[in-house]
């Protein structure tokens, strides 16, 4: 008898073996800045706001990035800046995912005339000009981040719930949710059942575009001078930089403002990451590929 010799594809970016690979590396980043969010007041060696040394000193001695034209730490802000920025992922991206997923399911499983009532509403929040509206909102309410993450889960929900509604269509007439309706399963027991762990997966490919998107508001209203002053921010950080005008002219640039960019990149990146490892884990079609 020969051996026969199994000759396997070759592994190529977008697999399932280097997507989780790439969620492995997500996961190590973001670990890091749920360590700033937790310890960054322990770890920060000045207050923010605090005048901690001379204007535009490099990086170097009590000042691991130097310090901004006003004197003030840019390390302390830049740890401290990502309570806003996680804040703002956790709670606009559960908030797109409750909103979304309570109008989807609704209007999927019932039907009728509150399926129209409930796709119009969603079509008007589609039109709706979003960002003079978060402007507008974010102003009126002092750029509270909590405001703002609410602000922009009621604004985004849409796209989730017509995601979700199509797929508990799908569902609601499946062989399995059918056969438990005609054993005499309350609608509860078929959507926490047969429903709600279906749609597992899309809960998860909704949230992570929606954190990742809350984190890019946040930093550009911030940028954009609405937000609150007393929270330090990235995008207020970038903004400050920006209107140095020296910024460029001197060596400035390379501790005051790629920093915040830096991390404001890296950690949208490593949502990403960690939420295309989690559709191949807990999707069962692509989970069969990975073993």
């Amino acid at each position: 008898m020969t051996a026969t010799t199994v000759v396997r594809p070759p592994q190529v970016p977008g697999s399932p073996r280097w997507a989780i690979a790439g969620g492995a590396v997500g996961g190590v980043i973001l670990s890091v800045y749920v360590l700033l969010f937790l310890f960054g007041r322990r770890i920060a060696p000045f207050r923010p706001t605090e005048l901690a040394g001379r204007s535009l000193e490099s990086p170097g001695g009590d000042h691991l990035l130097g310090t901004n034209i006003l004197g003030q730490d840019i390390a302390s802000q830049l740890i401290l800046g990502a309570r806003a920025s996680l804040t703002v992922a956790l709670l606009a991206g559960l908030g797109t995912v409750a909103v979304g997923g309570v109008v989807g399911i609704l209007a999927g499983w019932f039907g009728g005339w509150g399926d129209a009532v409930l796709m119009r509403l969603t079509d008007l929040v589609l039109i709706v000009p979003k960002l003079p509206l978060l402007l507008l909102l974010g102003a009126l309410t002092g750029g509270s981040v909590v405001v703002l993450s609410v602000v922009i889960a009621l604004l985004f929900w849409p796209t989730a719930a017509r995601i979700l509604r199509s797929q508990v269509l799908s569902l609601r007439s499946r062989t399995h949710v059918r056969a438990a309706k005609g054993f005499g399963a309350g609608t509860w027991h078929q959507l926490r059942r047969h429903v709600l762990p279906d749609l597992s997966l899309l809960f998860v490919a909704e949230f992570i575009p929606a954190a990742g998107r809350g984190v890019g508001l946040q930093a550009g209203l911030a940028f954009l001078g609405v937000g609150d002053p007393t929270l330090p921010s990235w995008g207020s950080m970038i903004r400050d930089a920006v209107a140095f005008r020296g910024v460029f002219i001197t060596e400035a640039w390379k501790w005051w403002l790629a920093p915040p960019i830096t991390a404001l990149v890296l950690l949208i990146i490593a949502i990403t990451l960690v939420g295309g490892a989690a559709e191949q884990r807990l999707s069962p079609r692509l989970a069969r590929h990975t073993r």
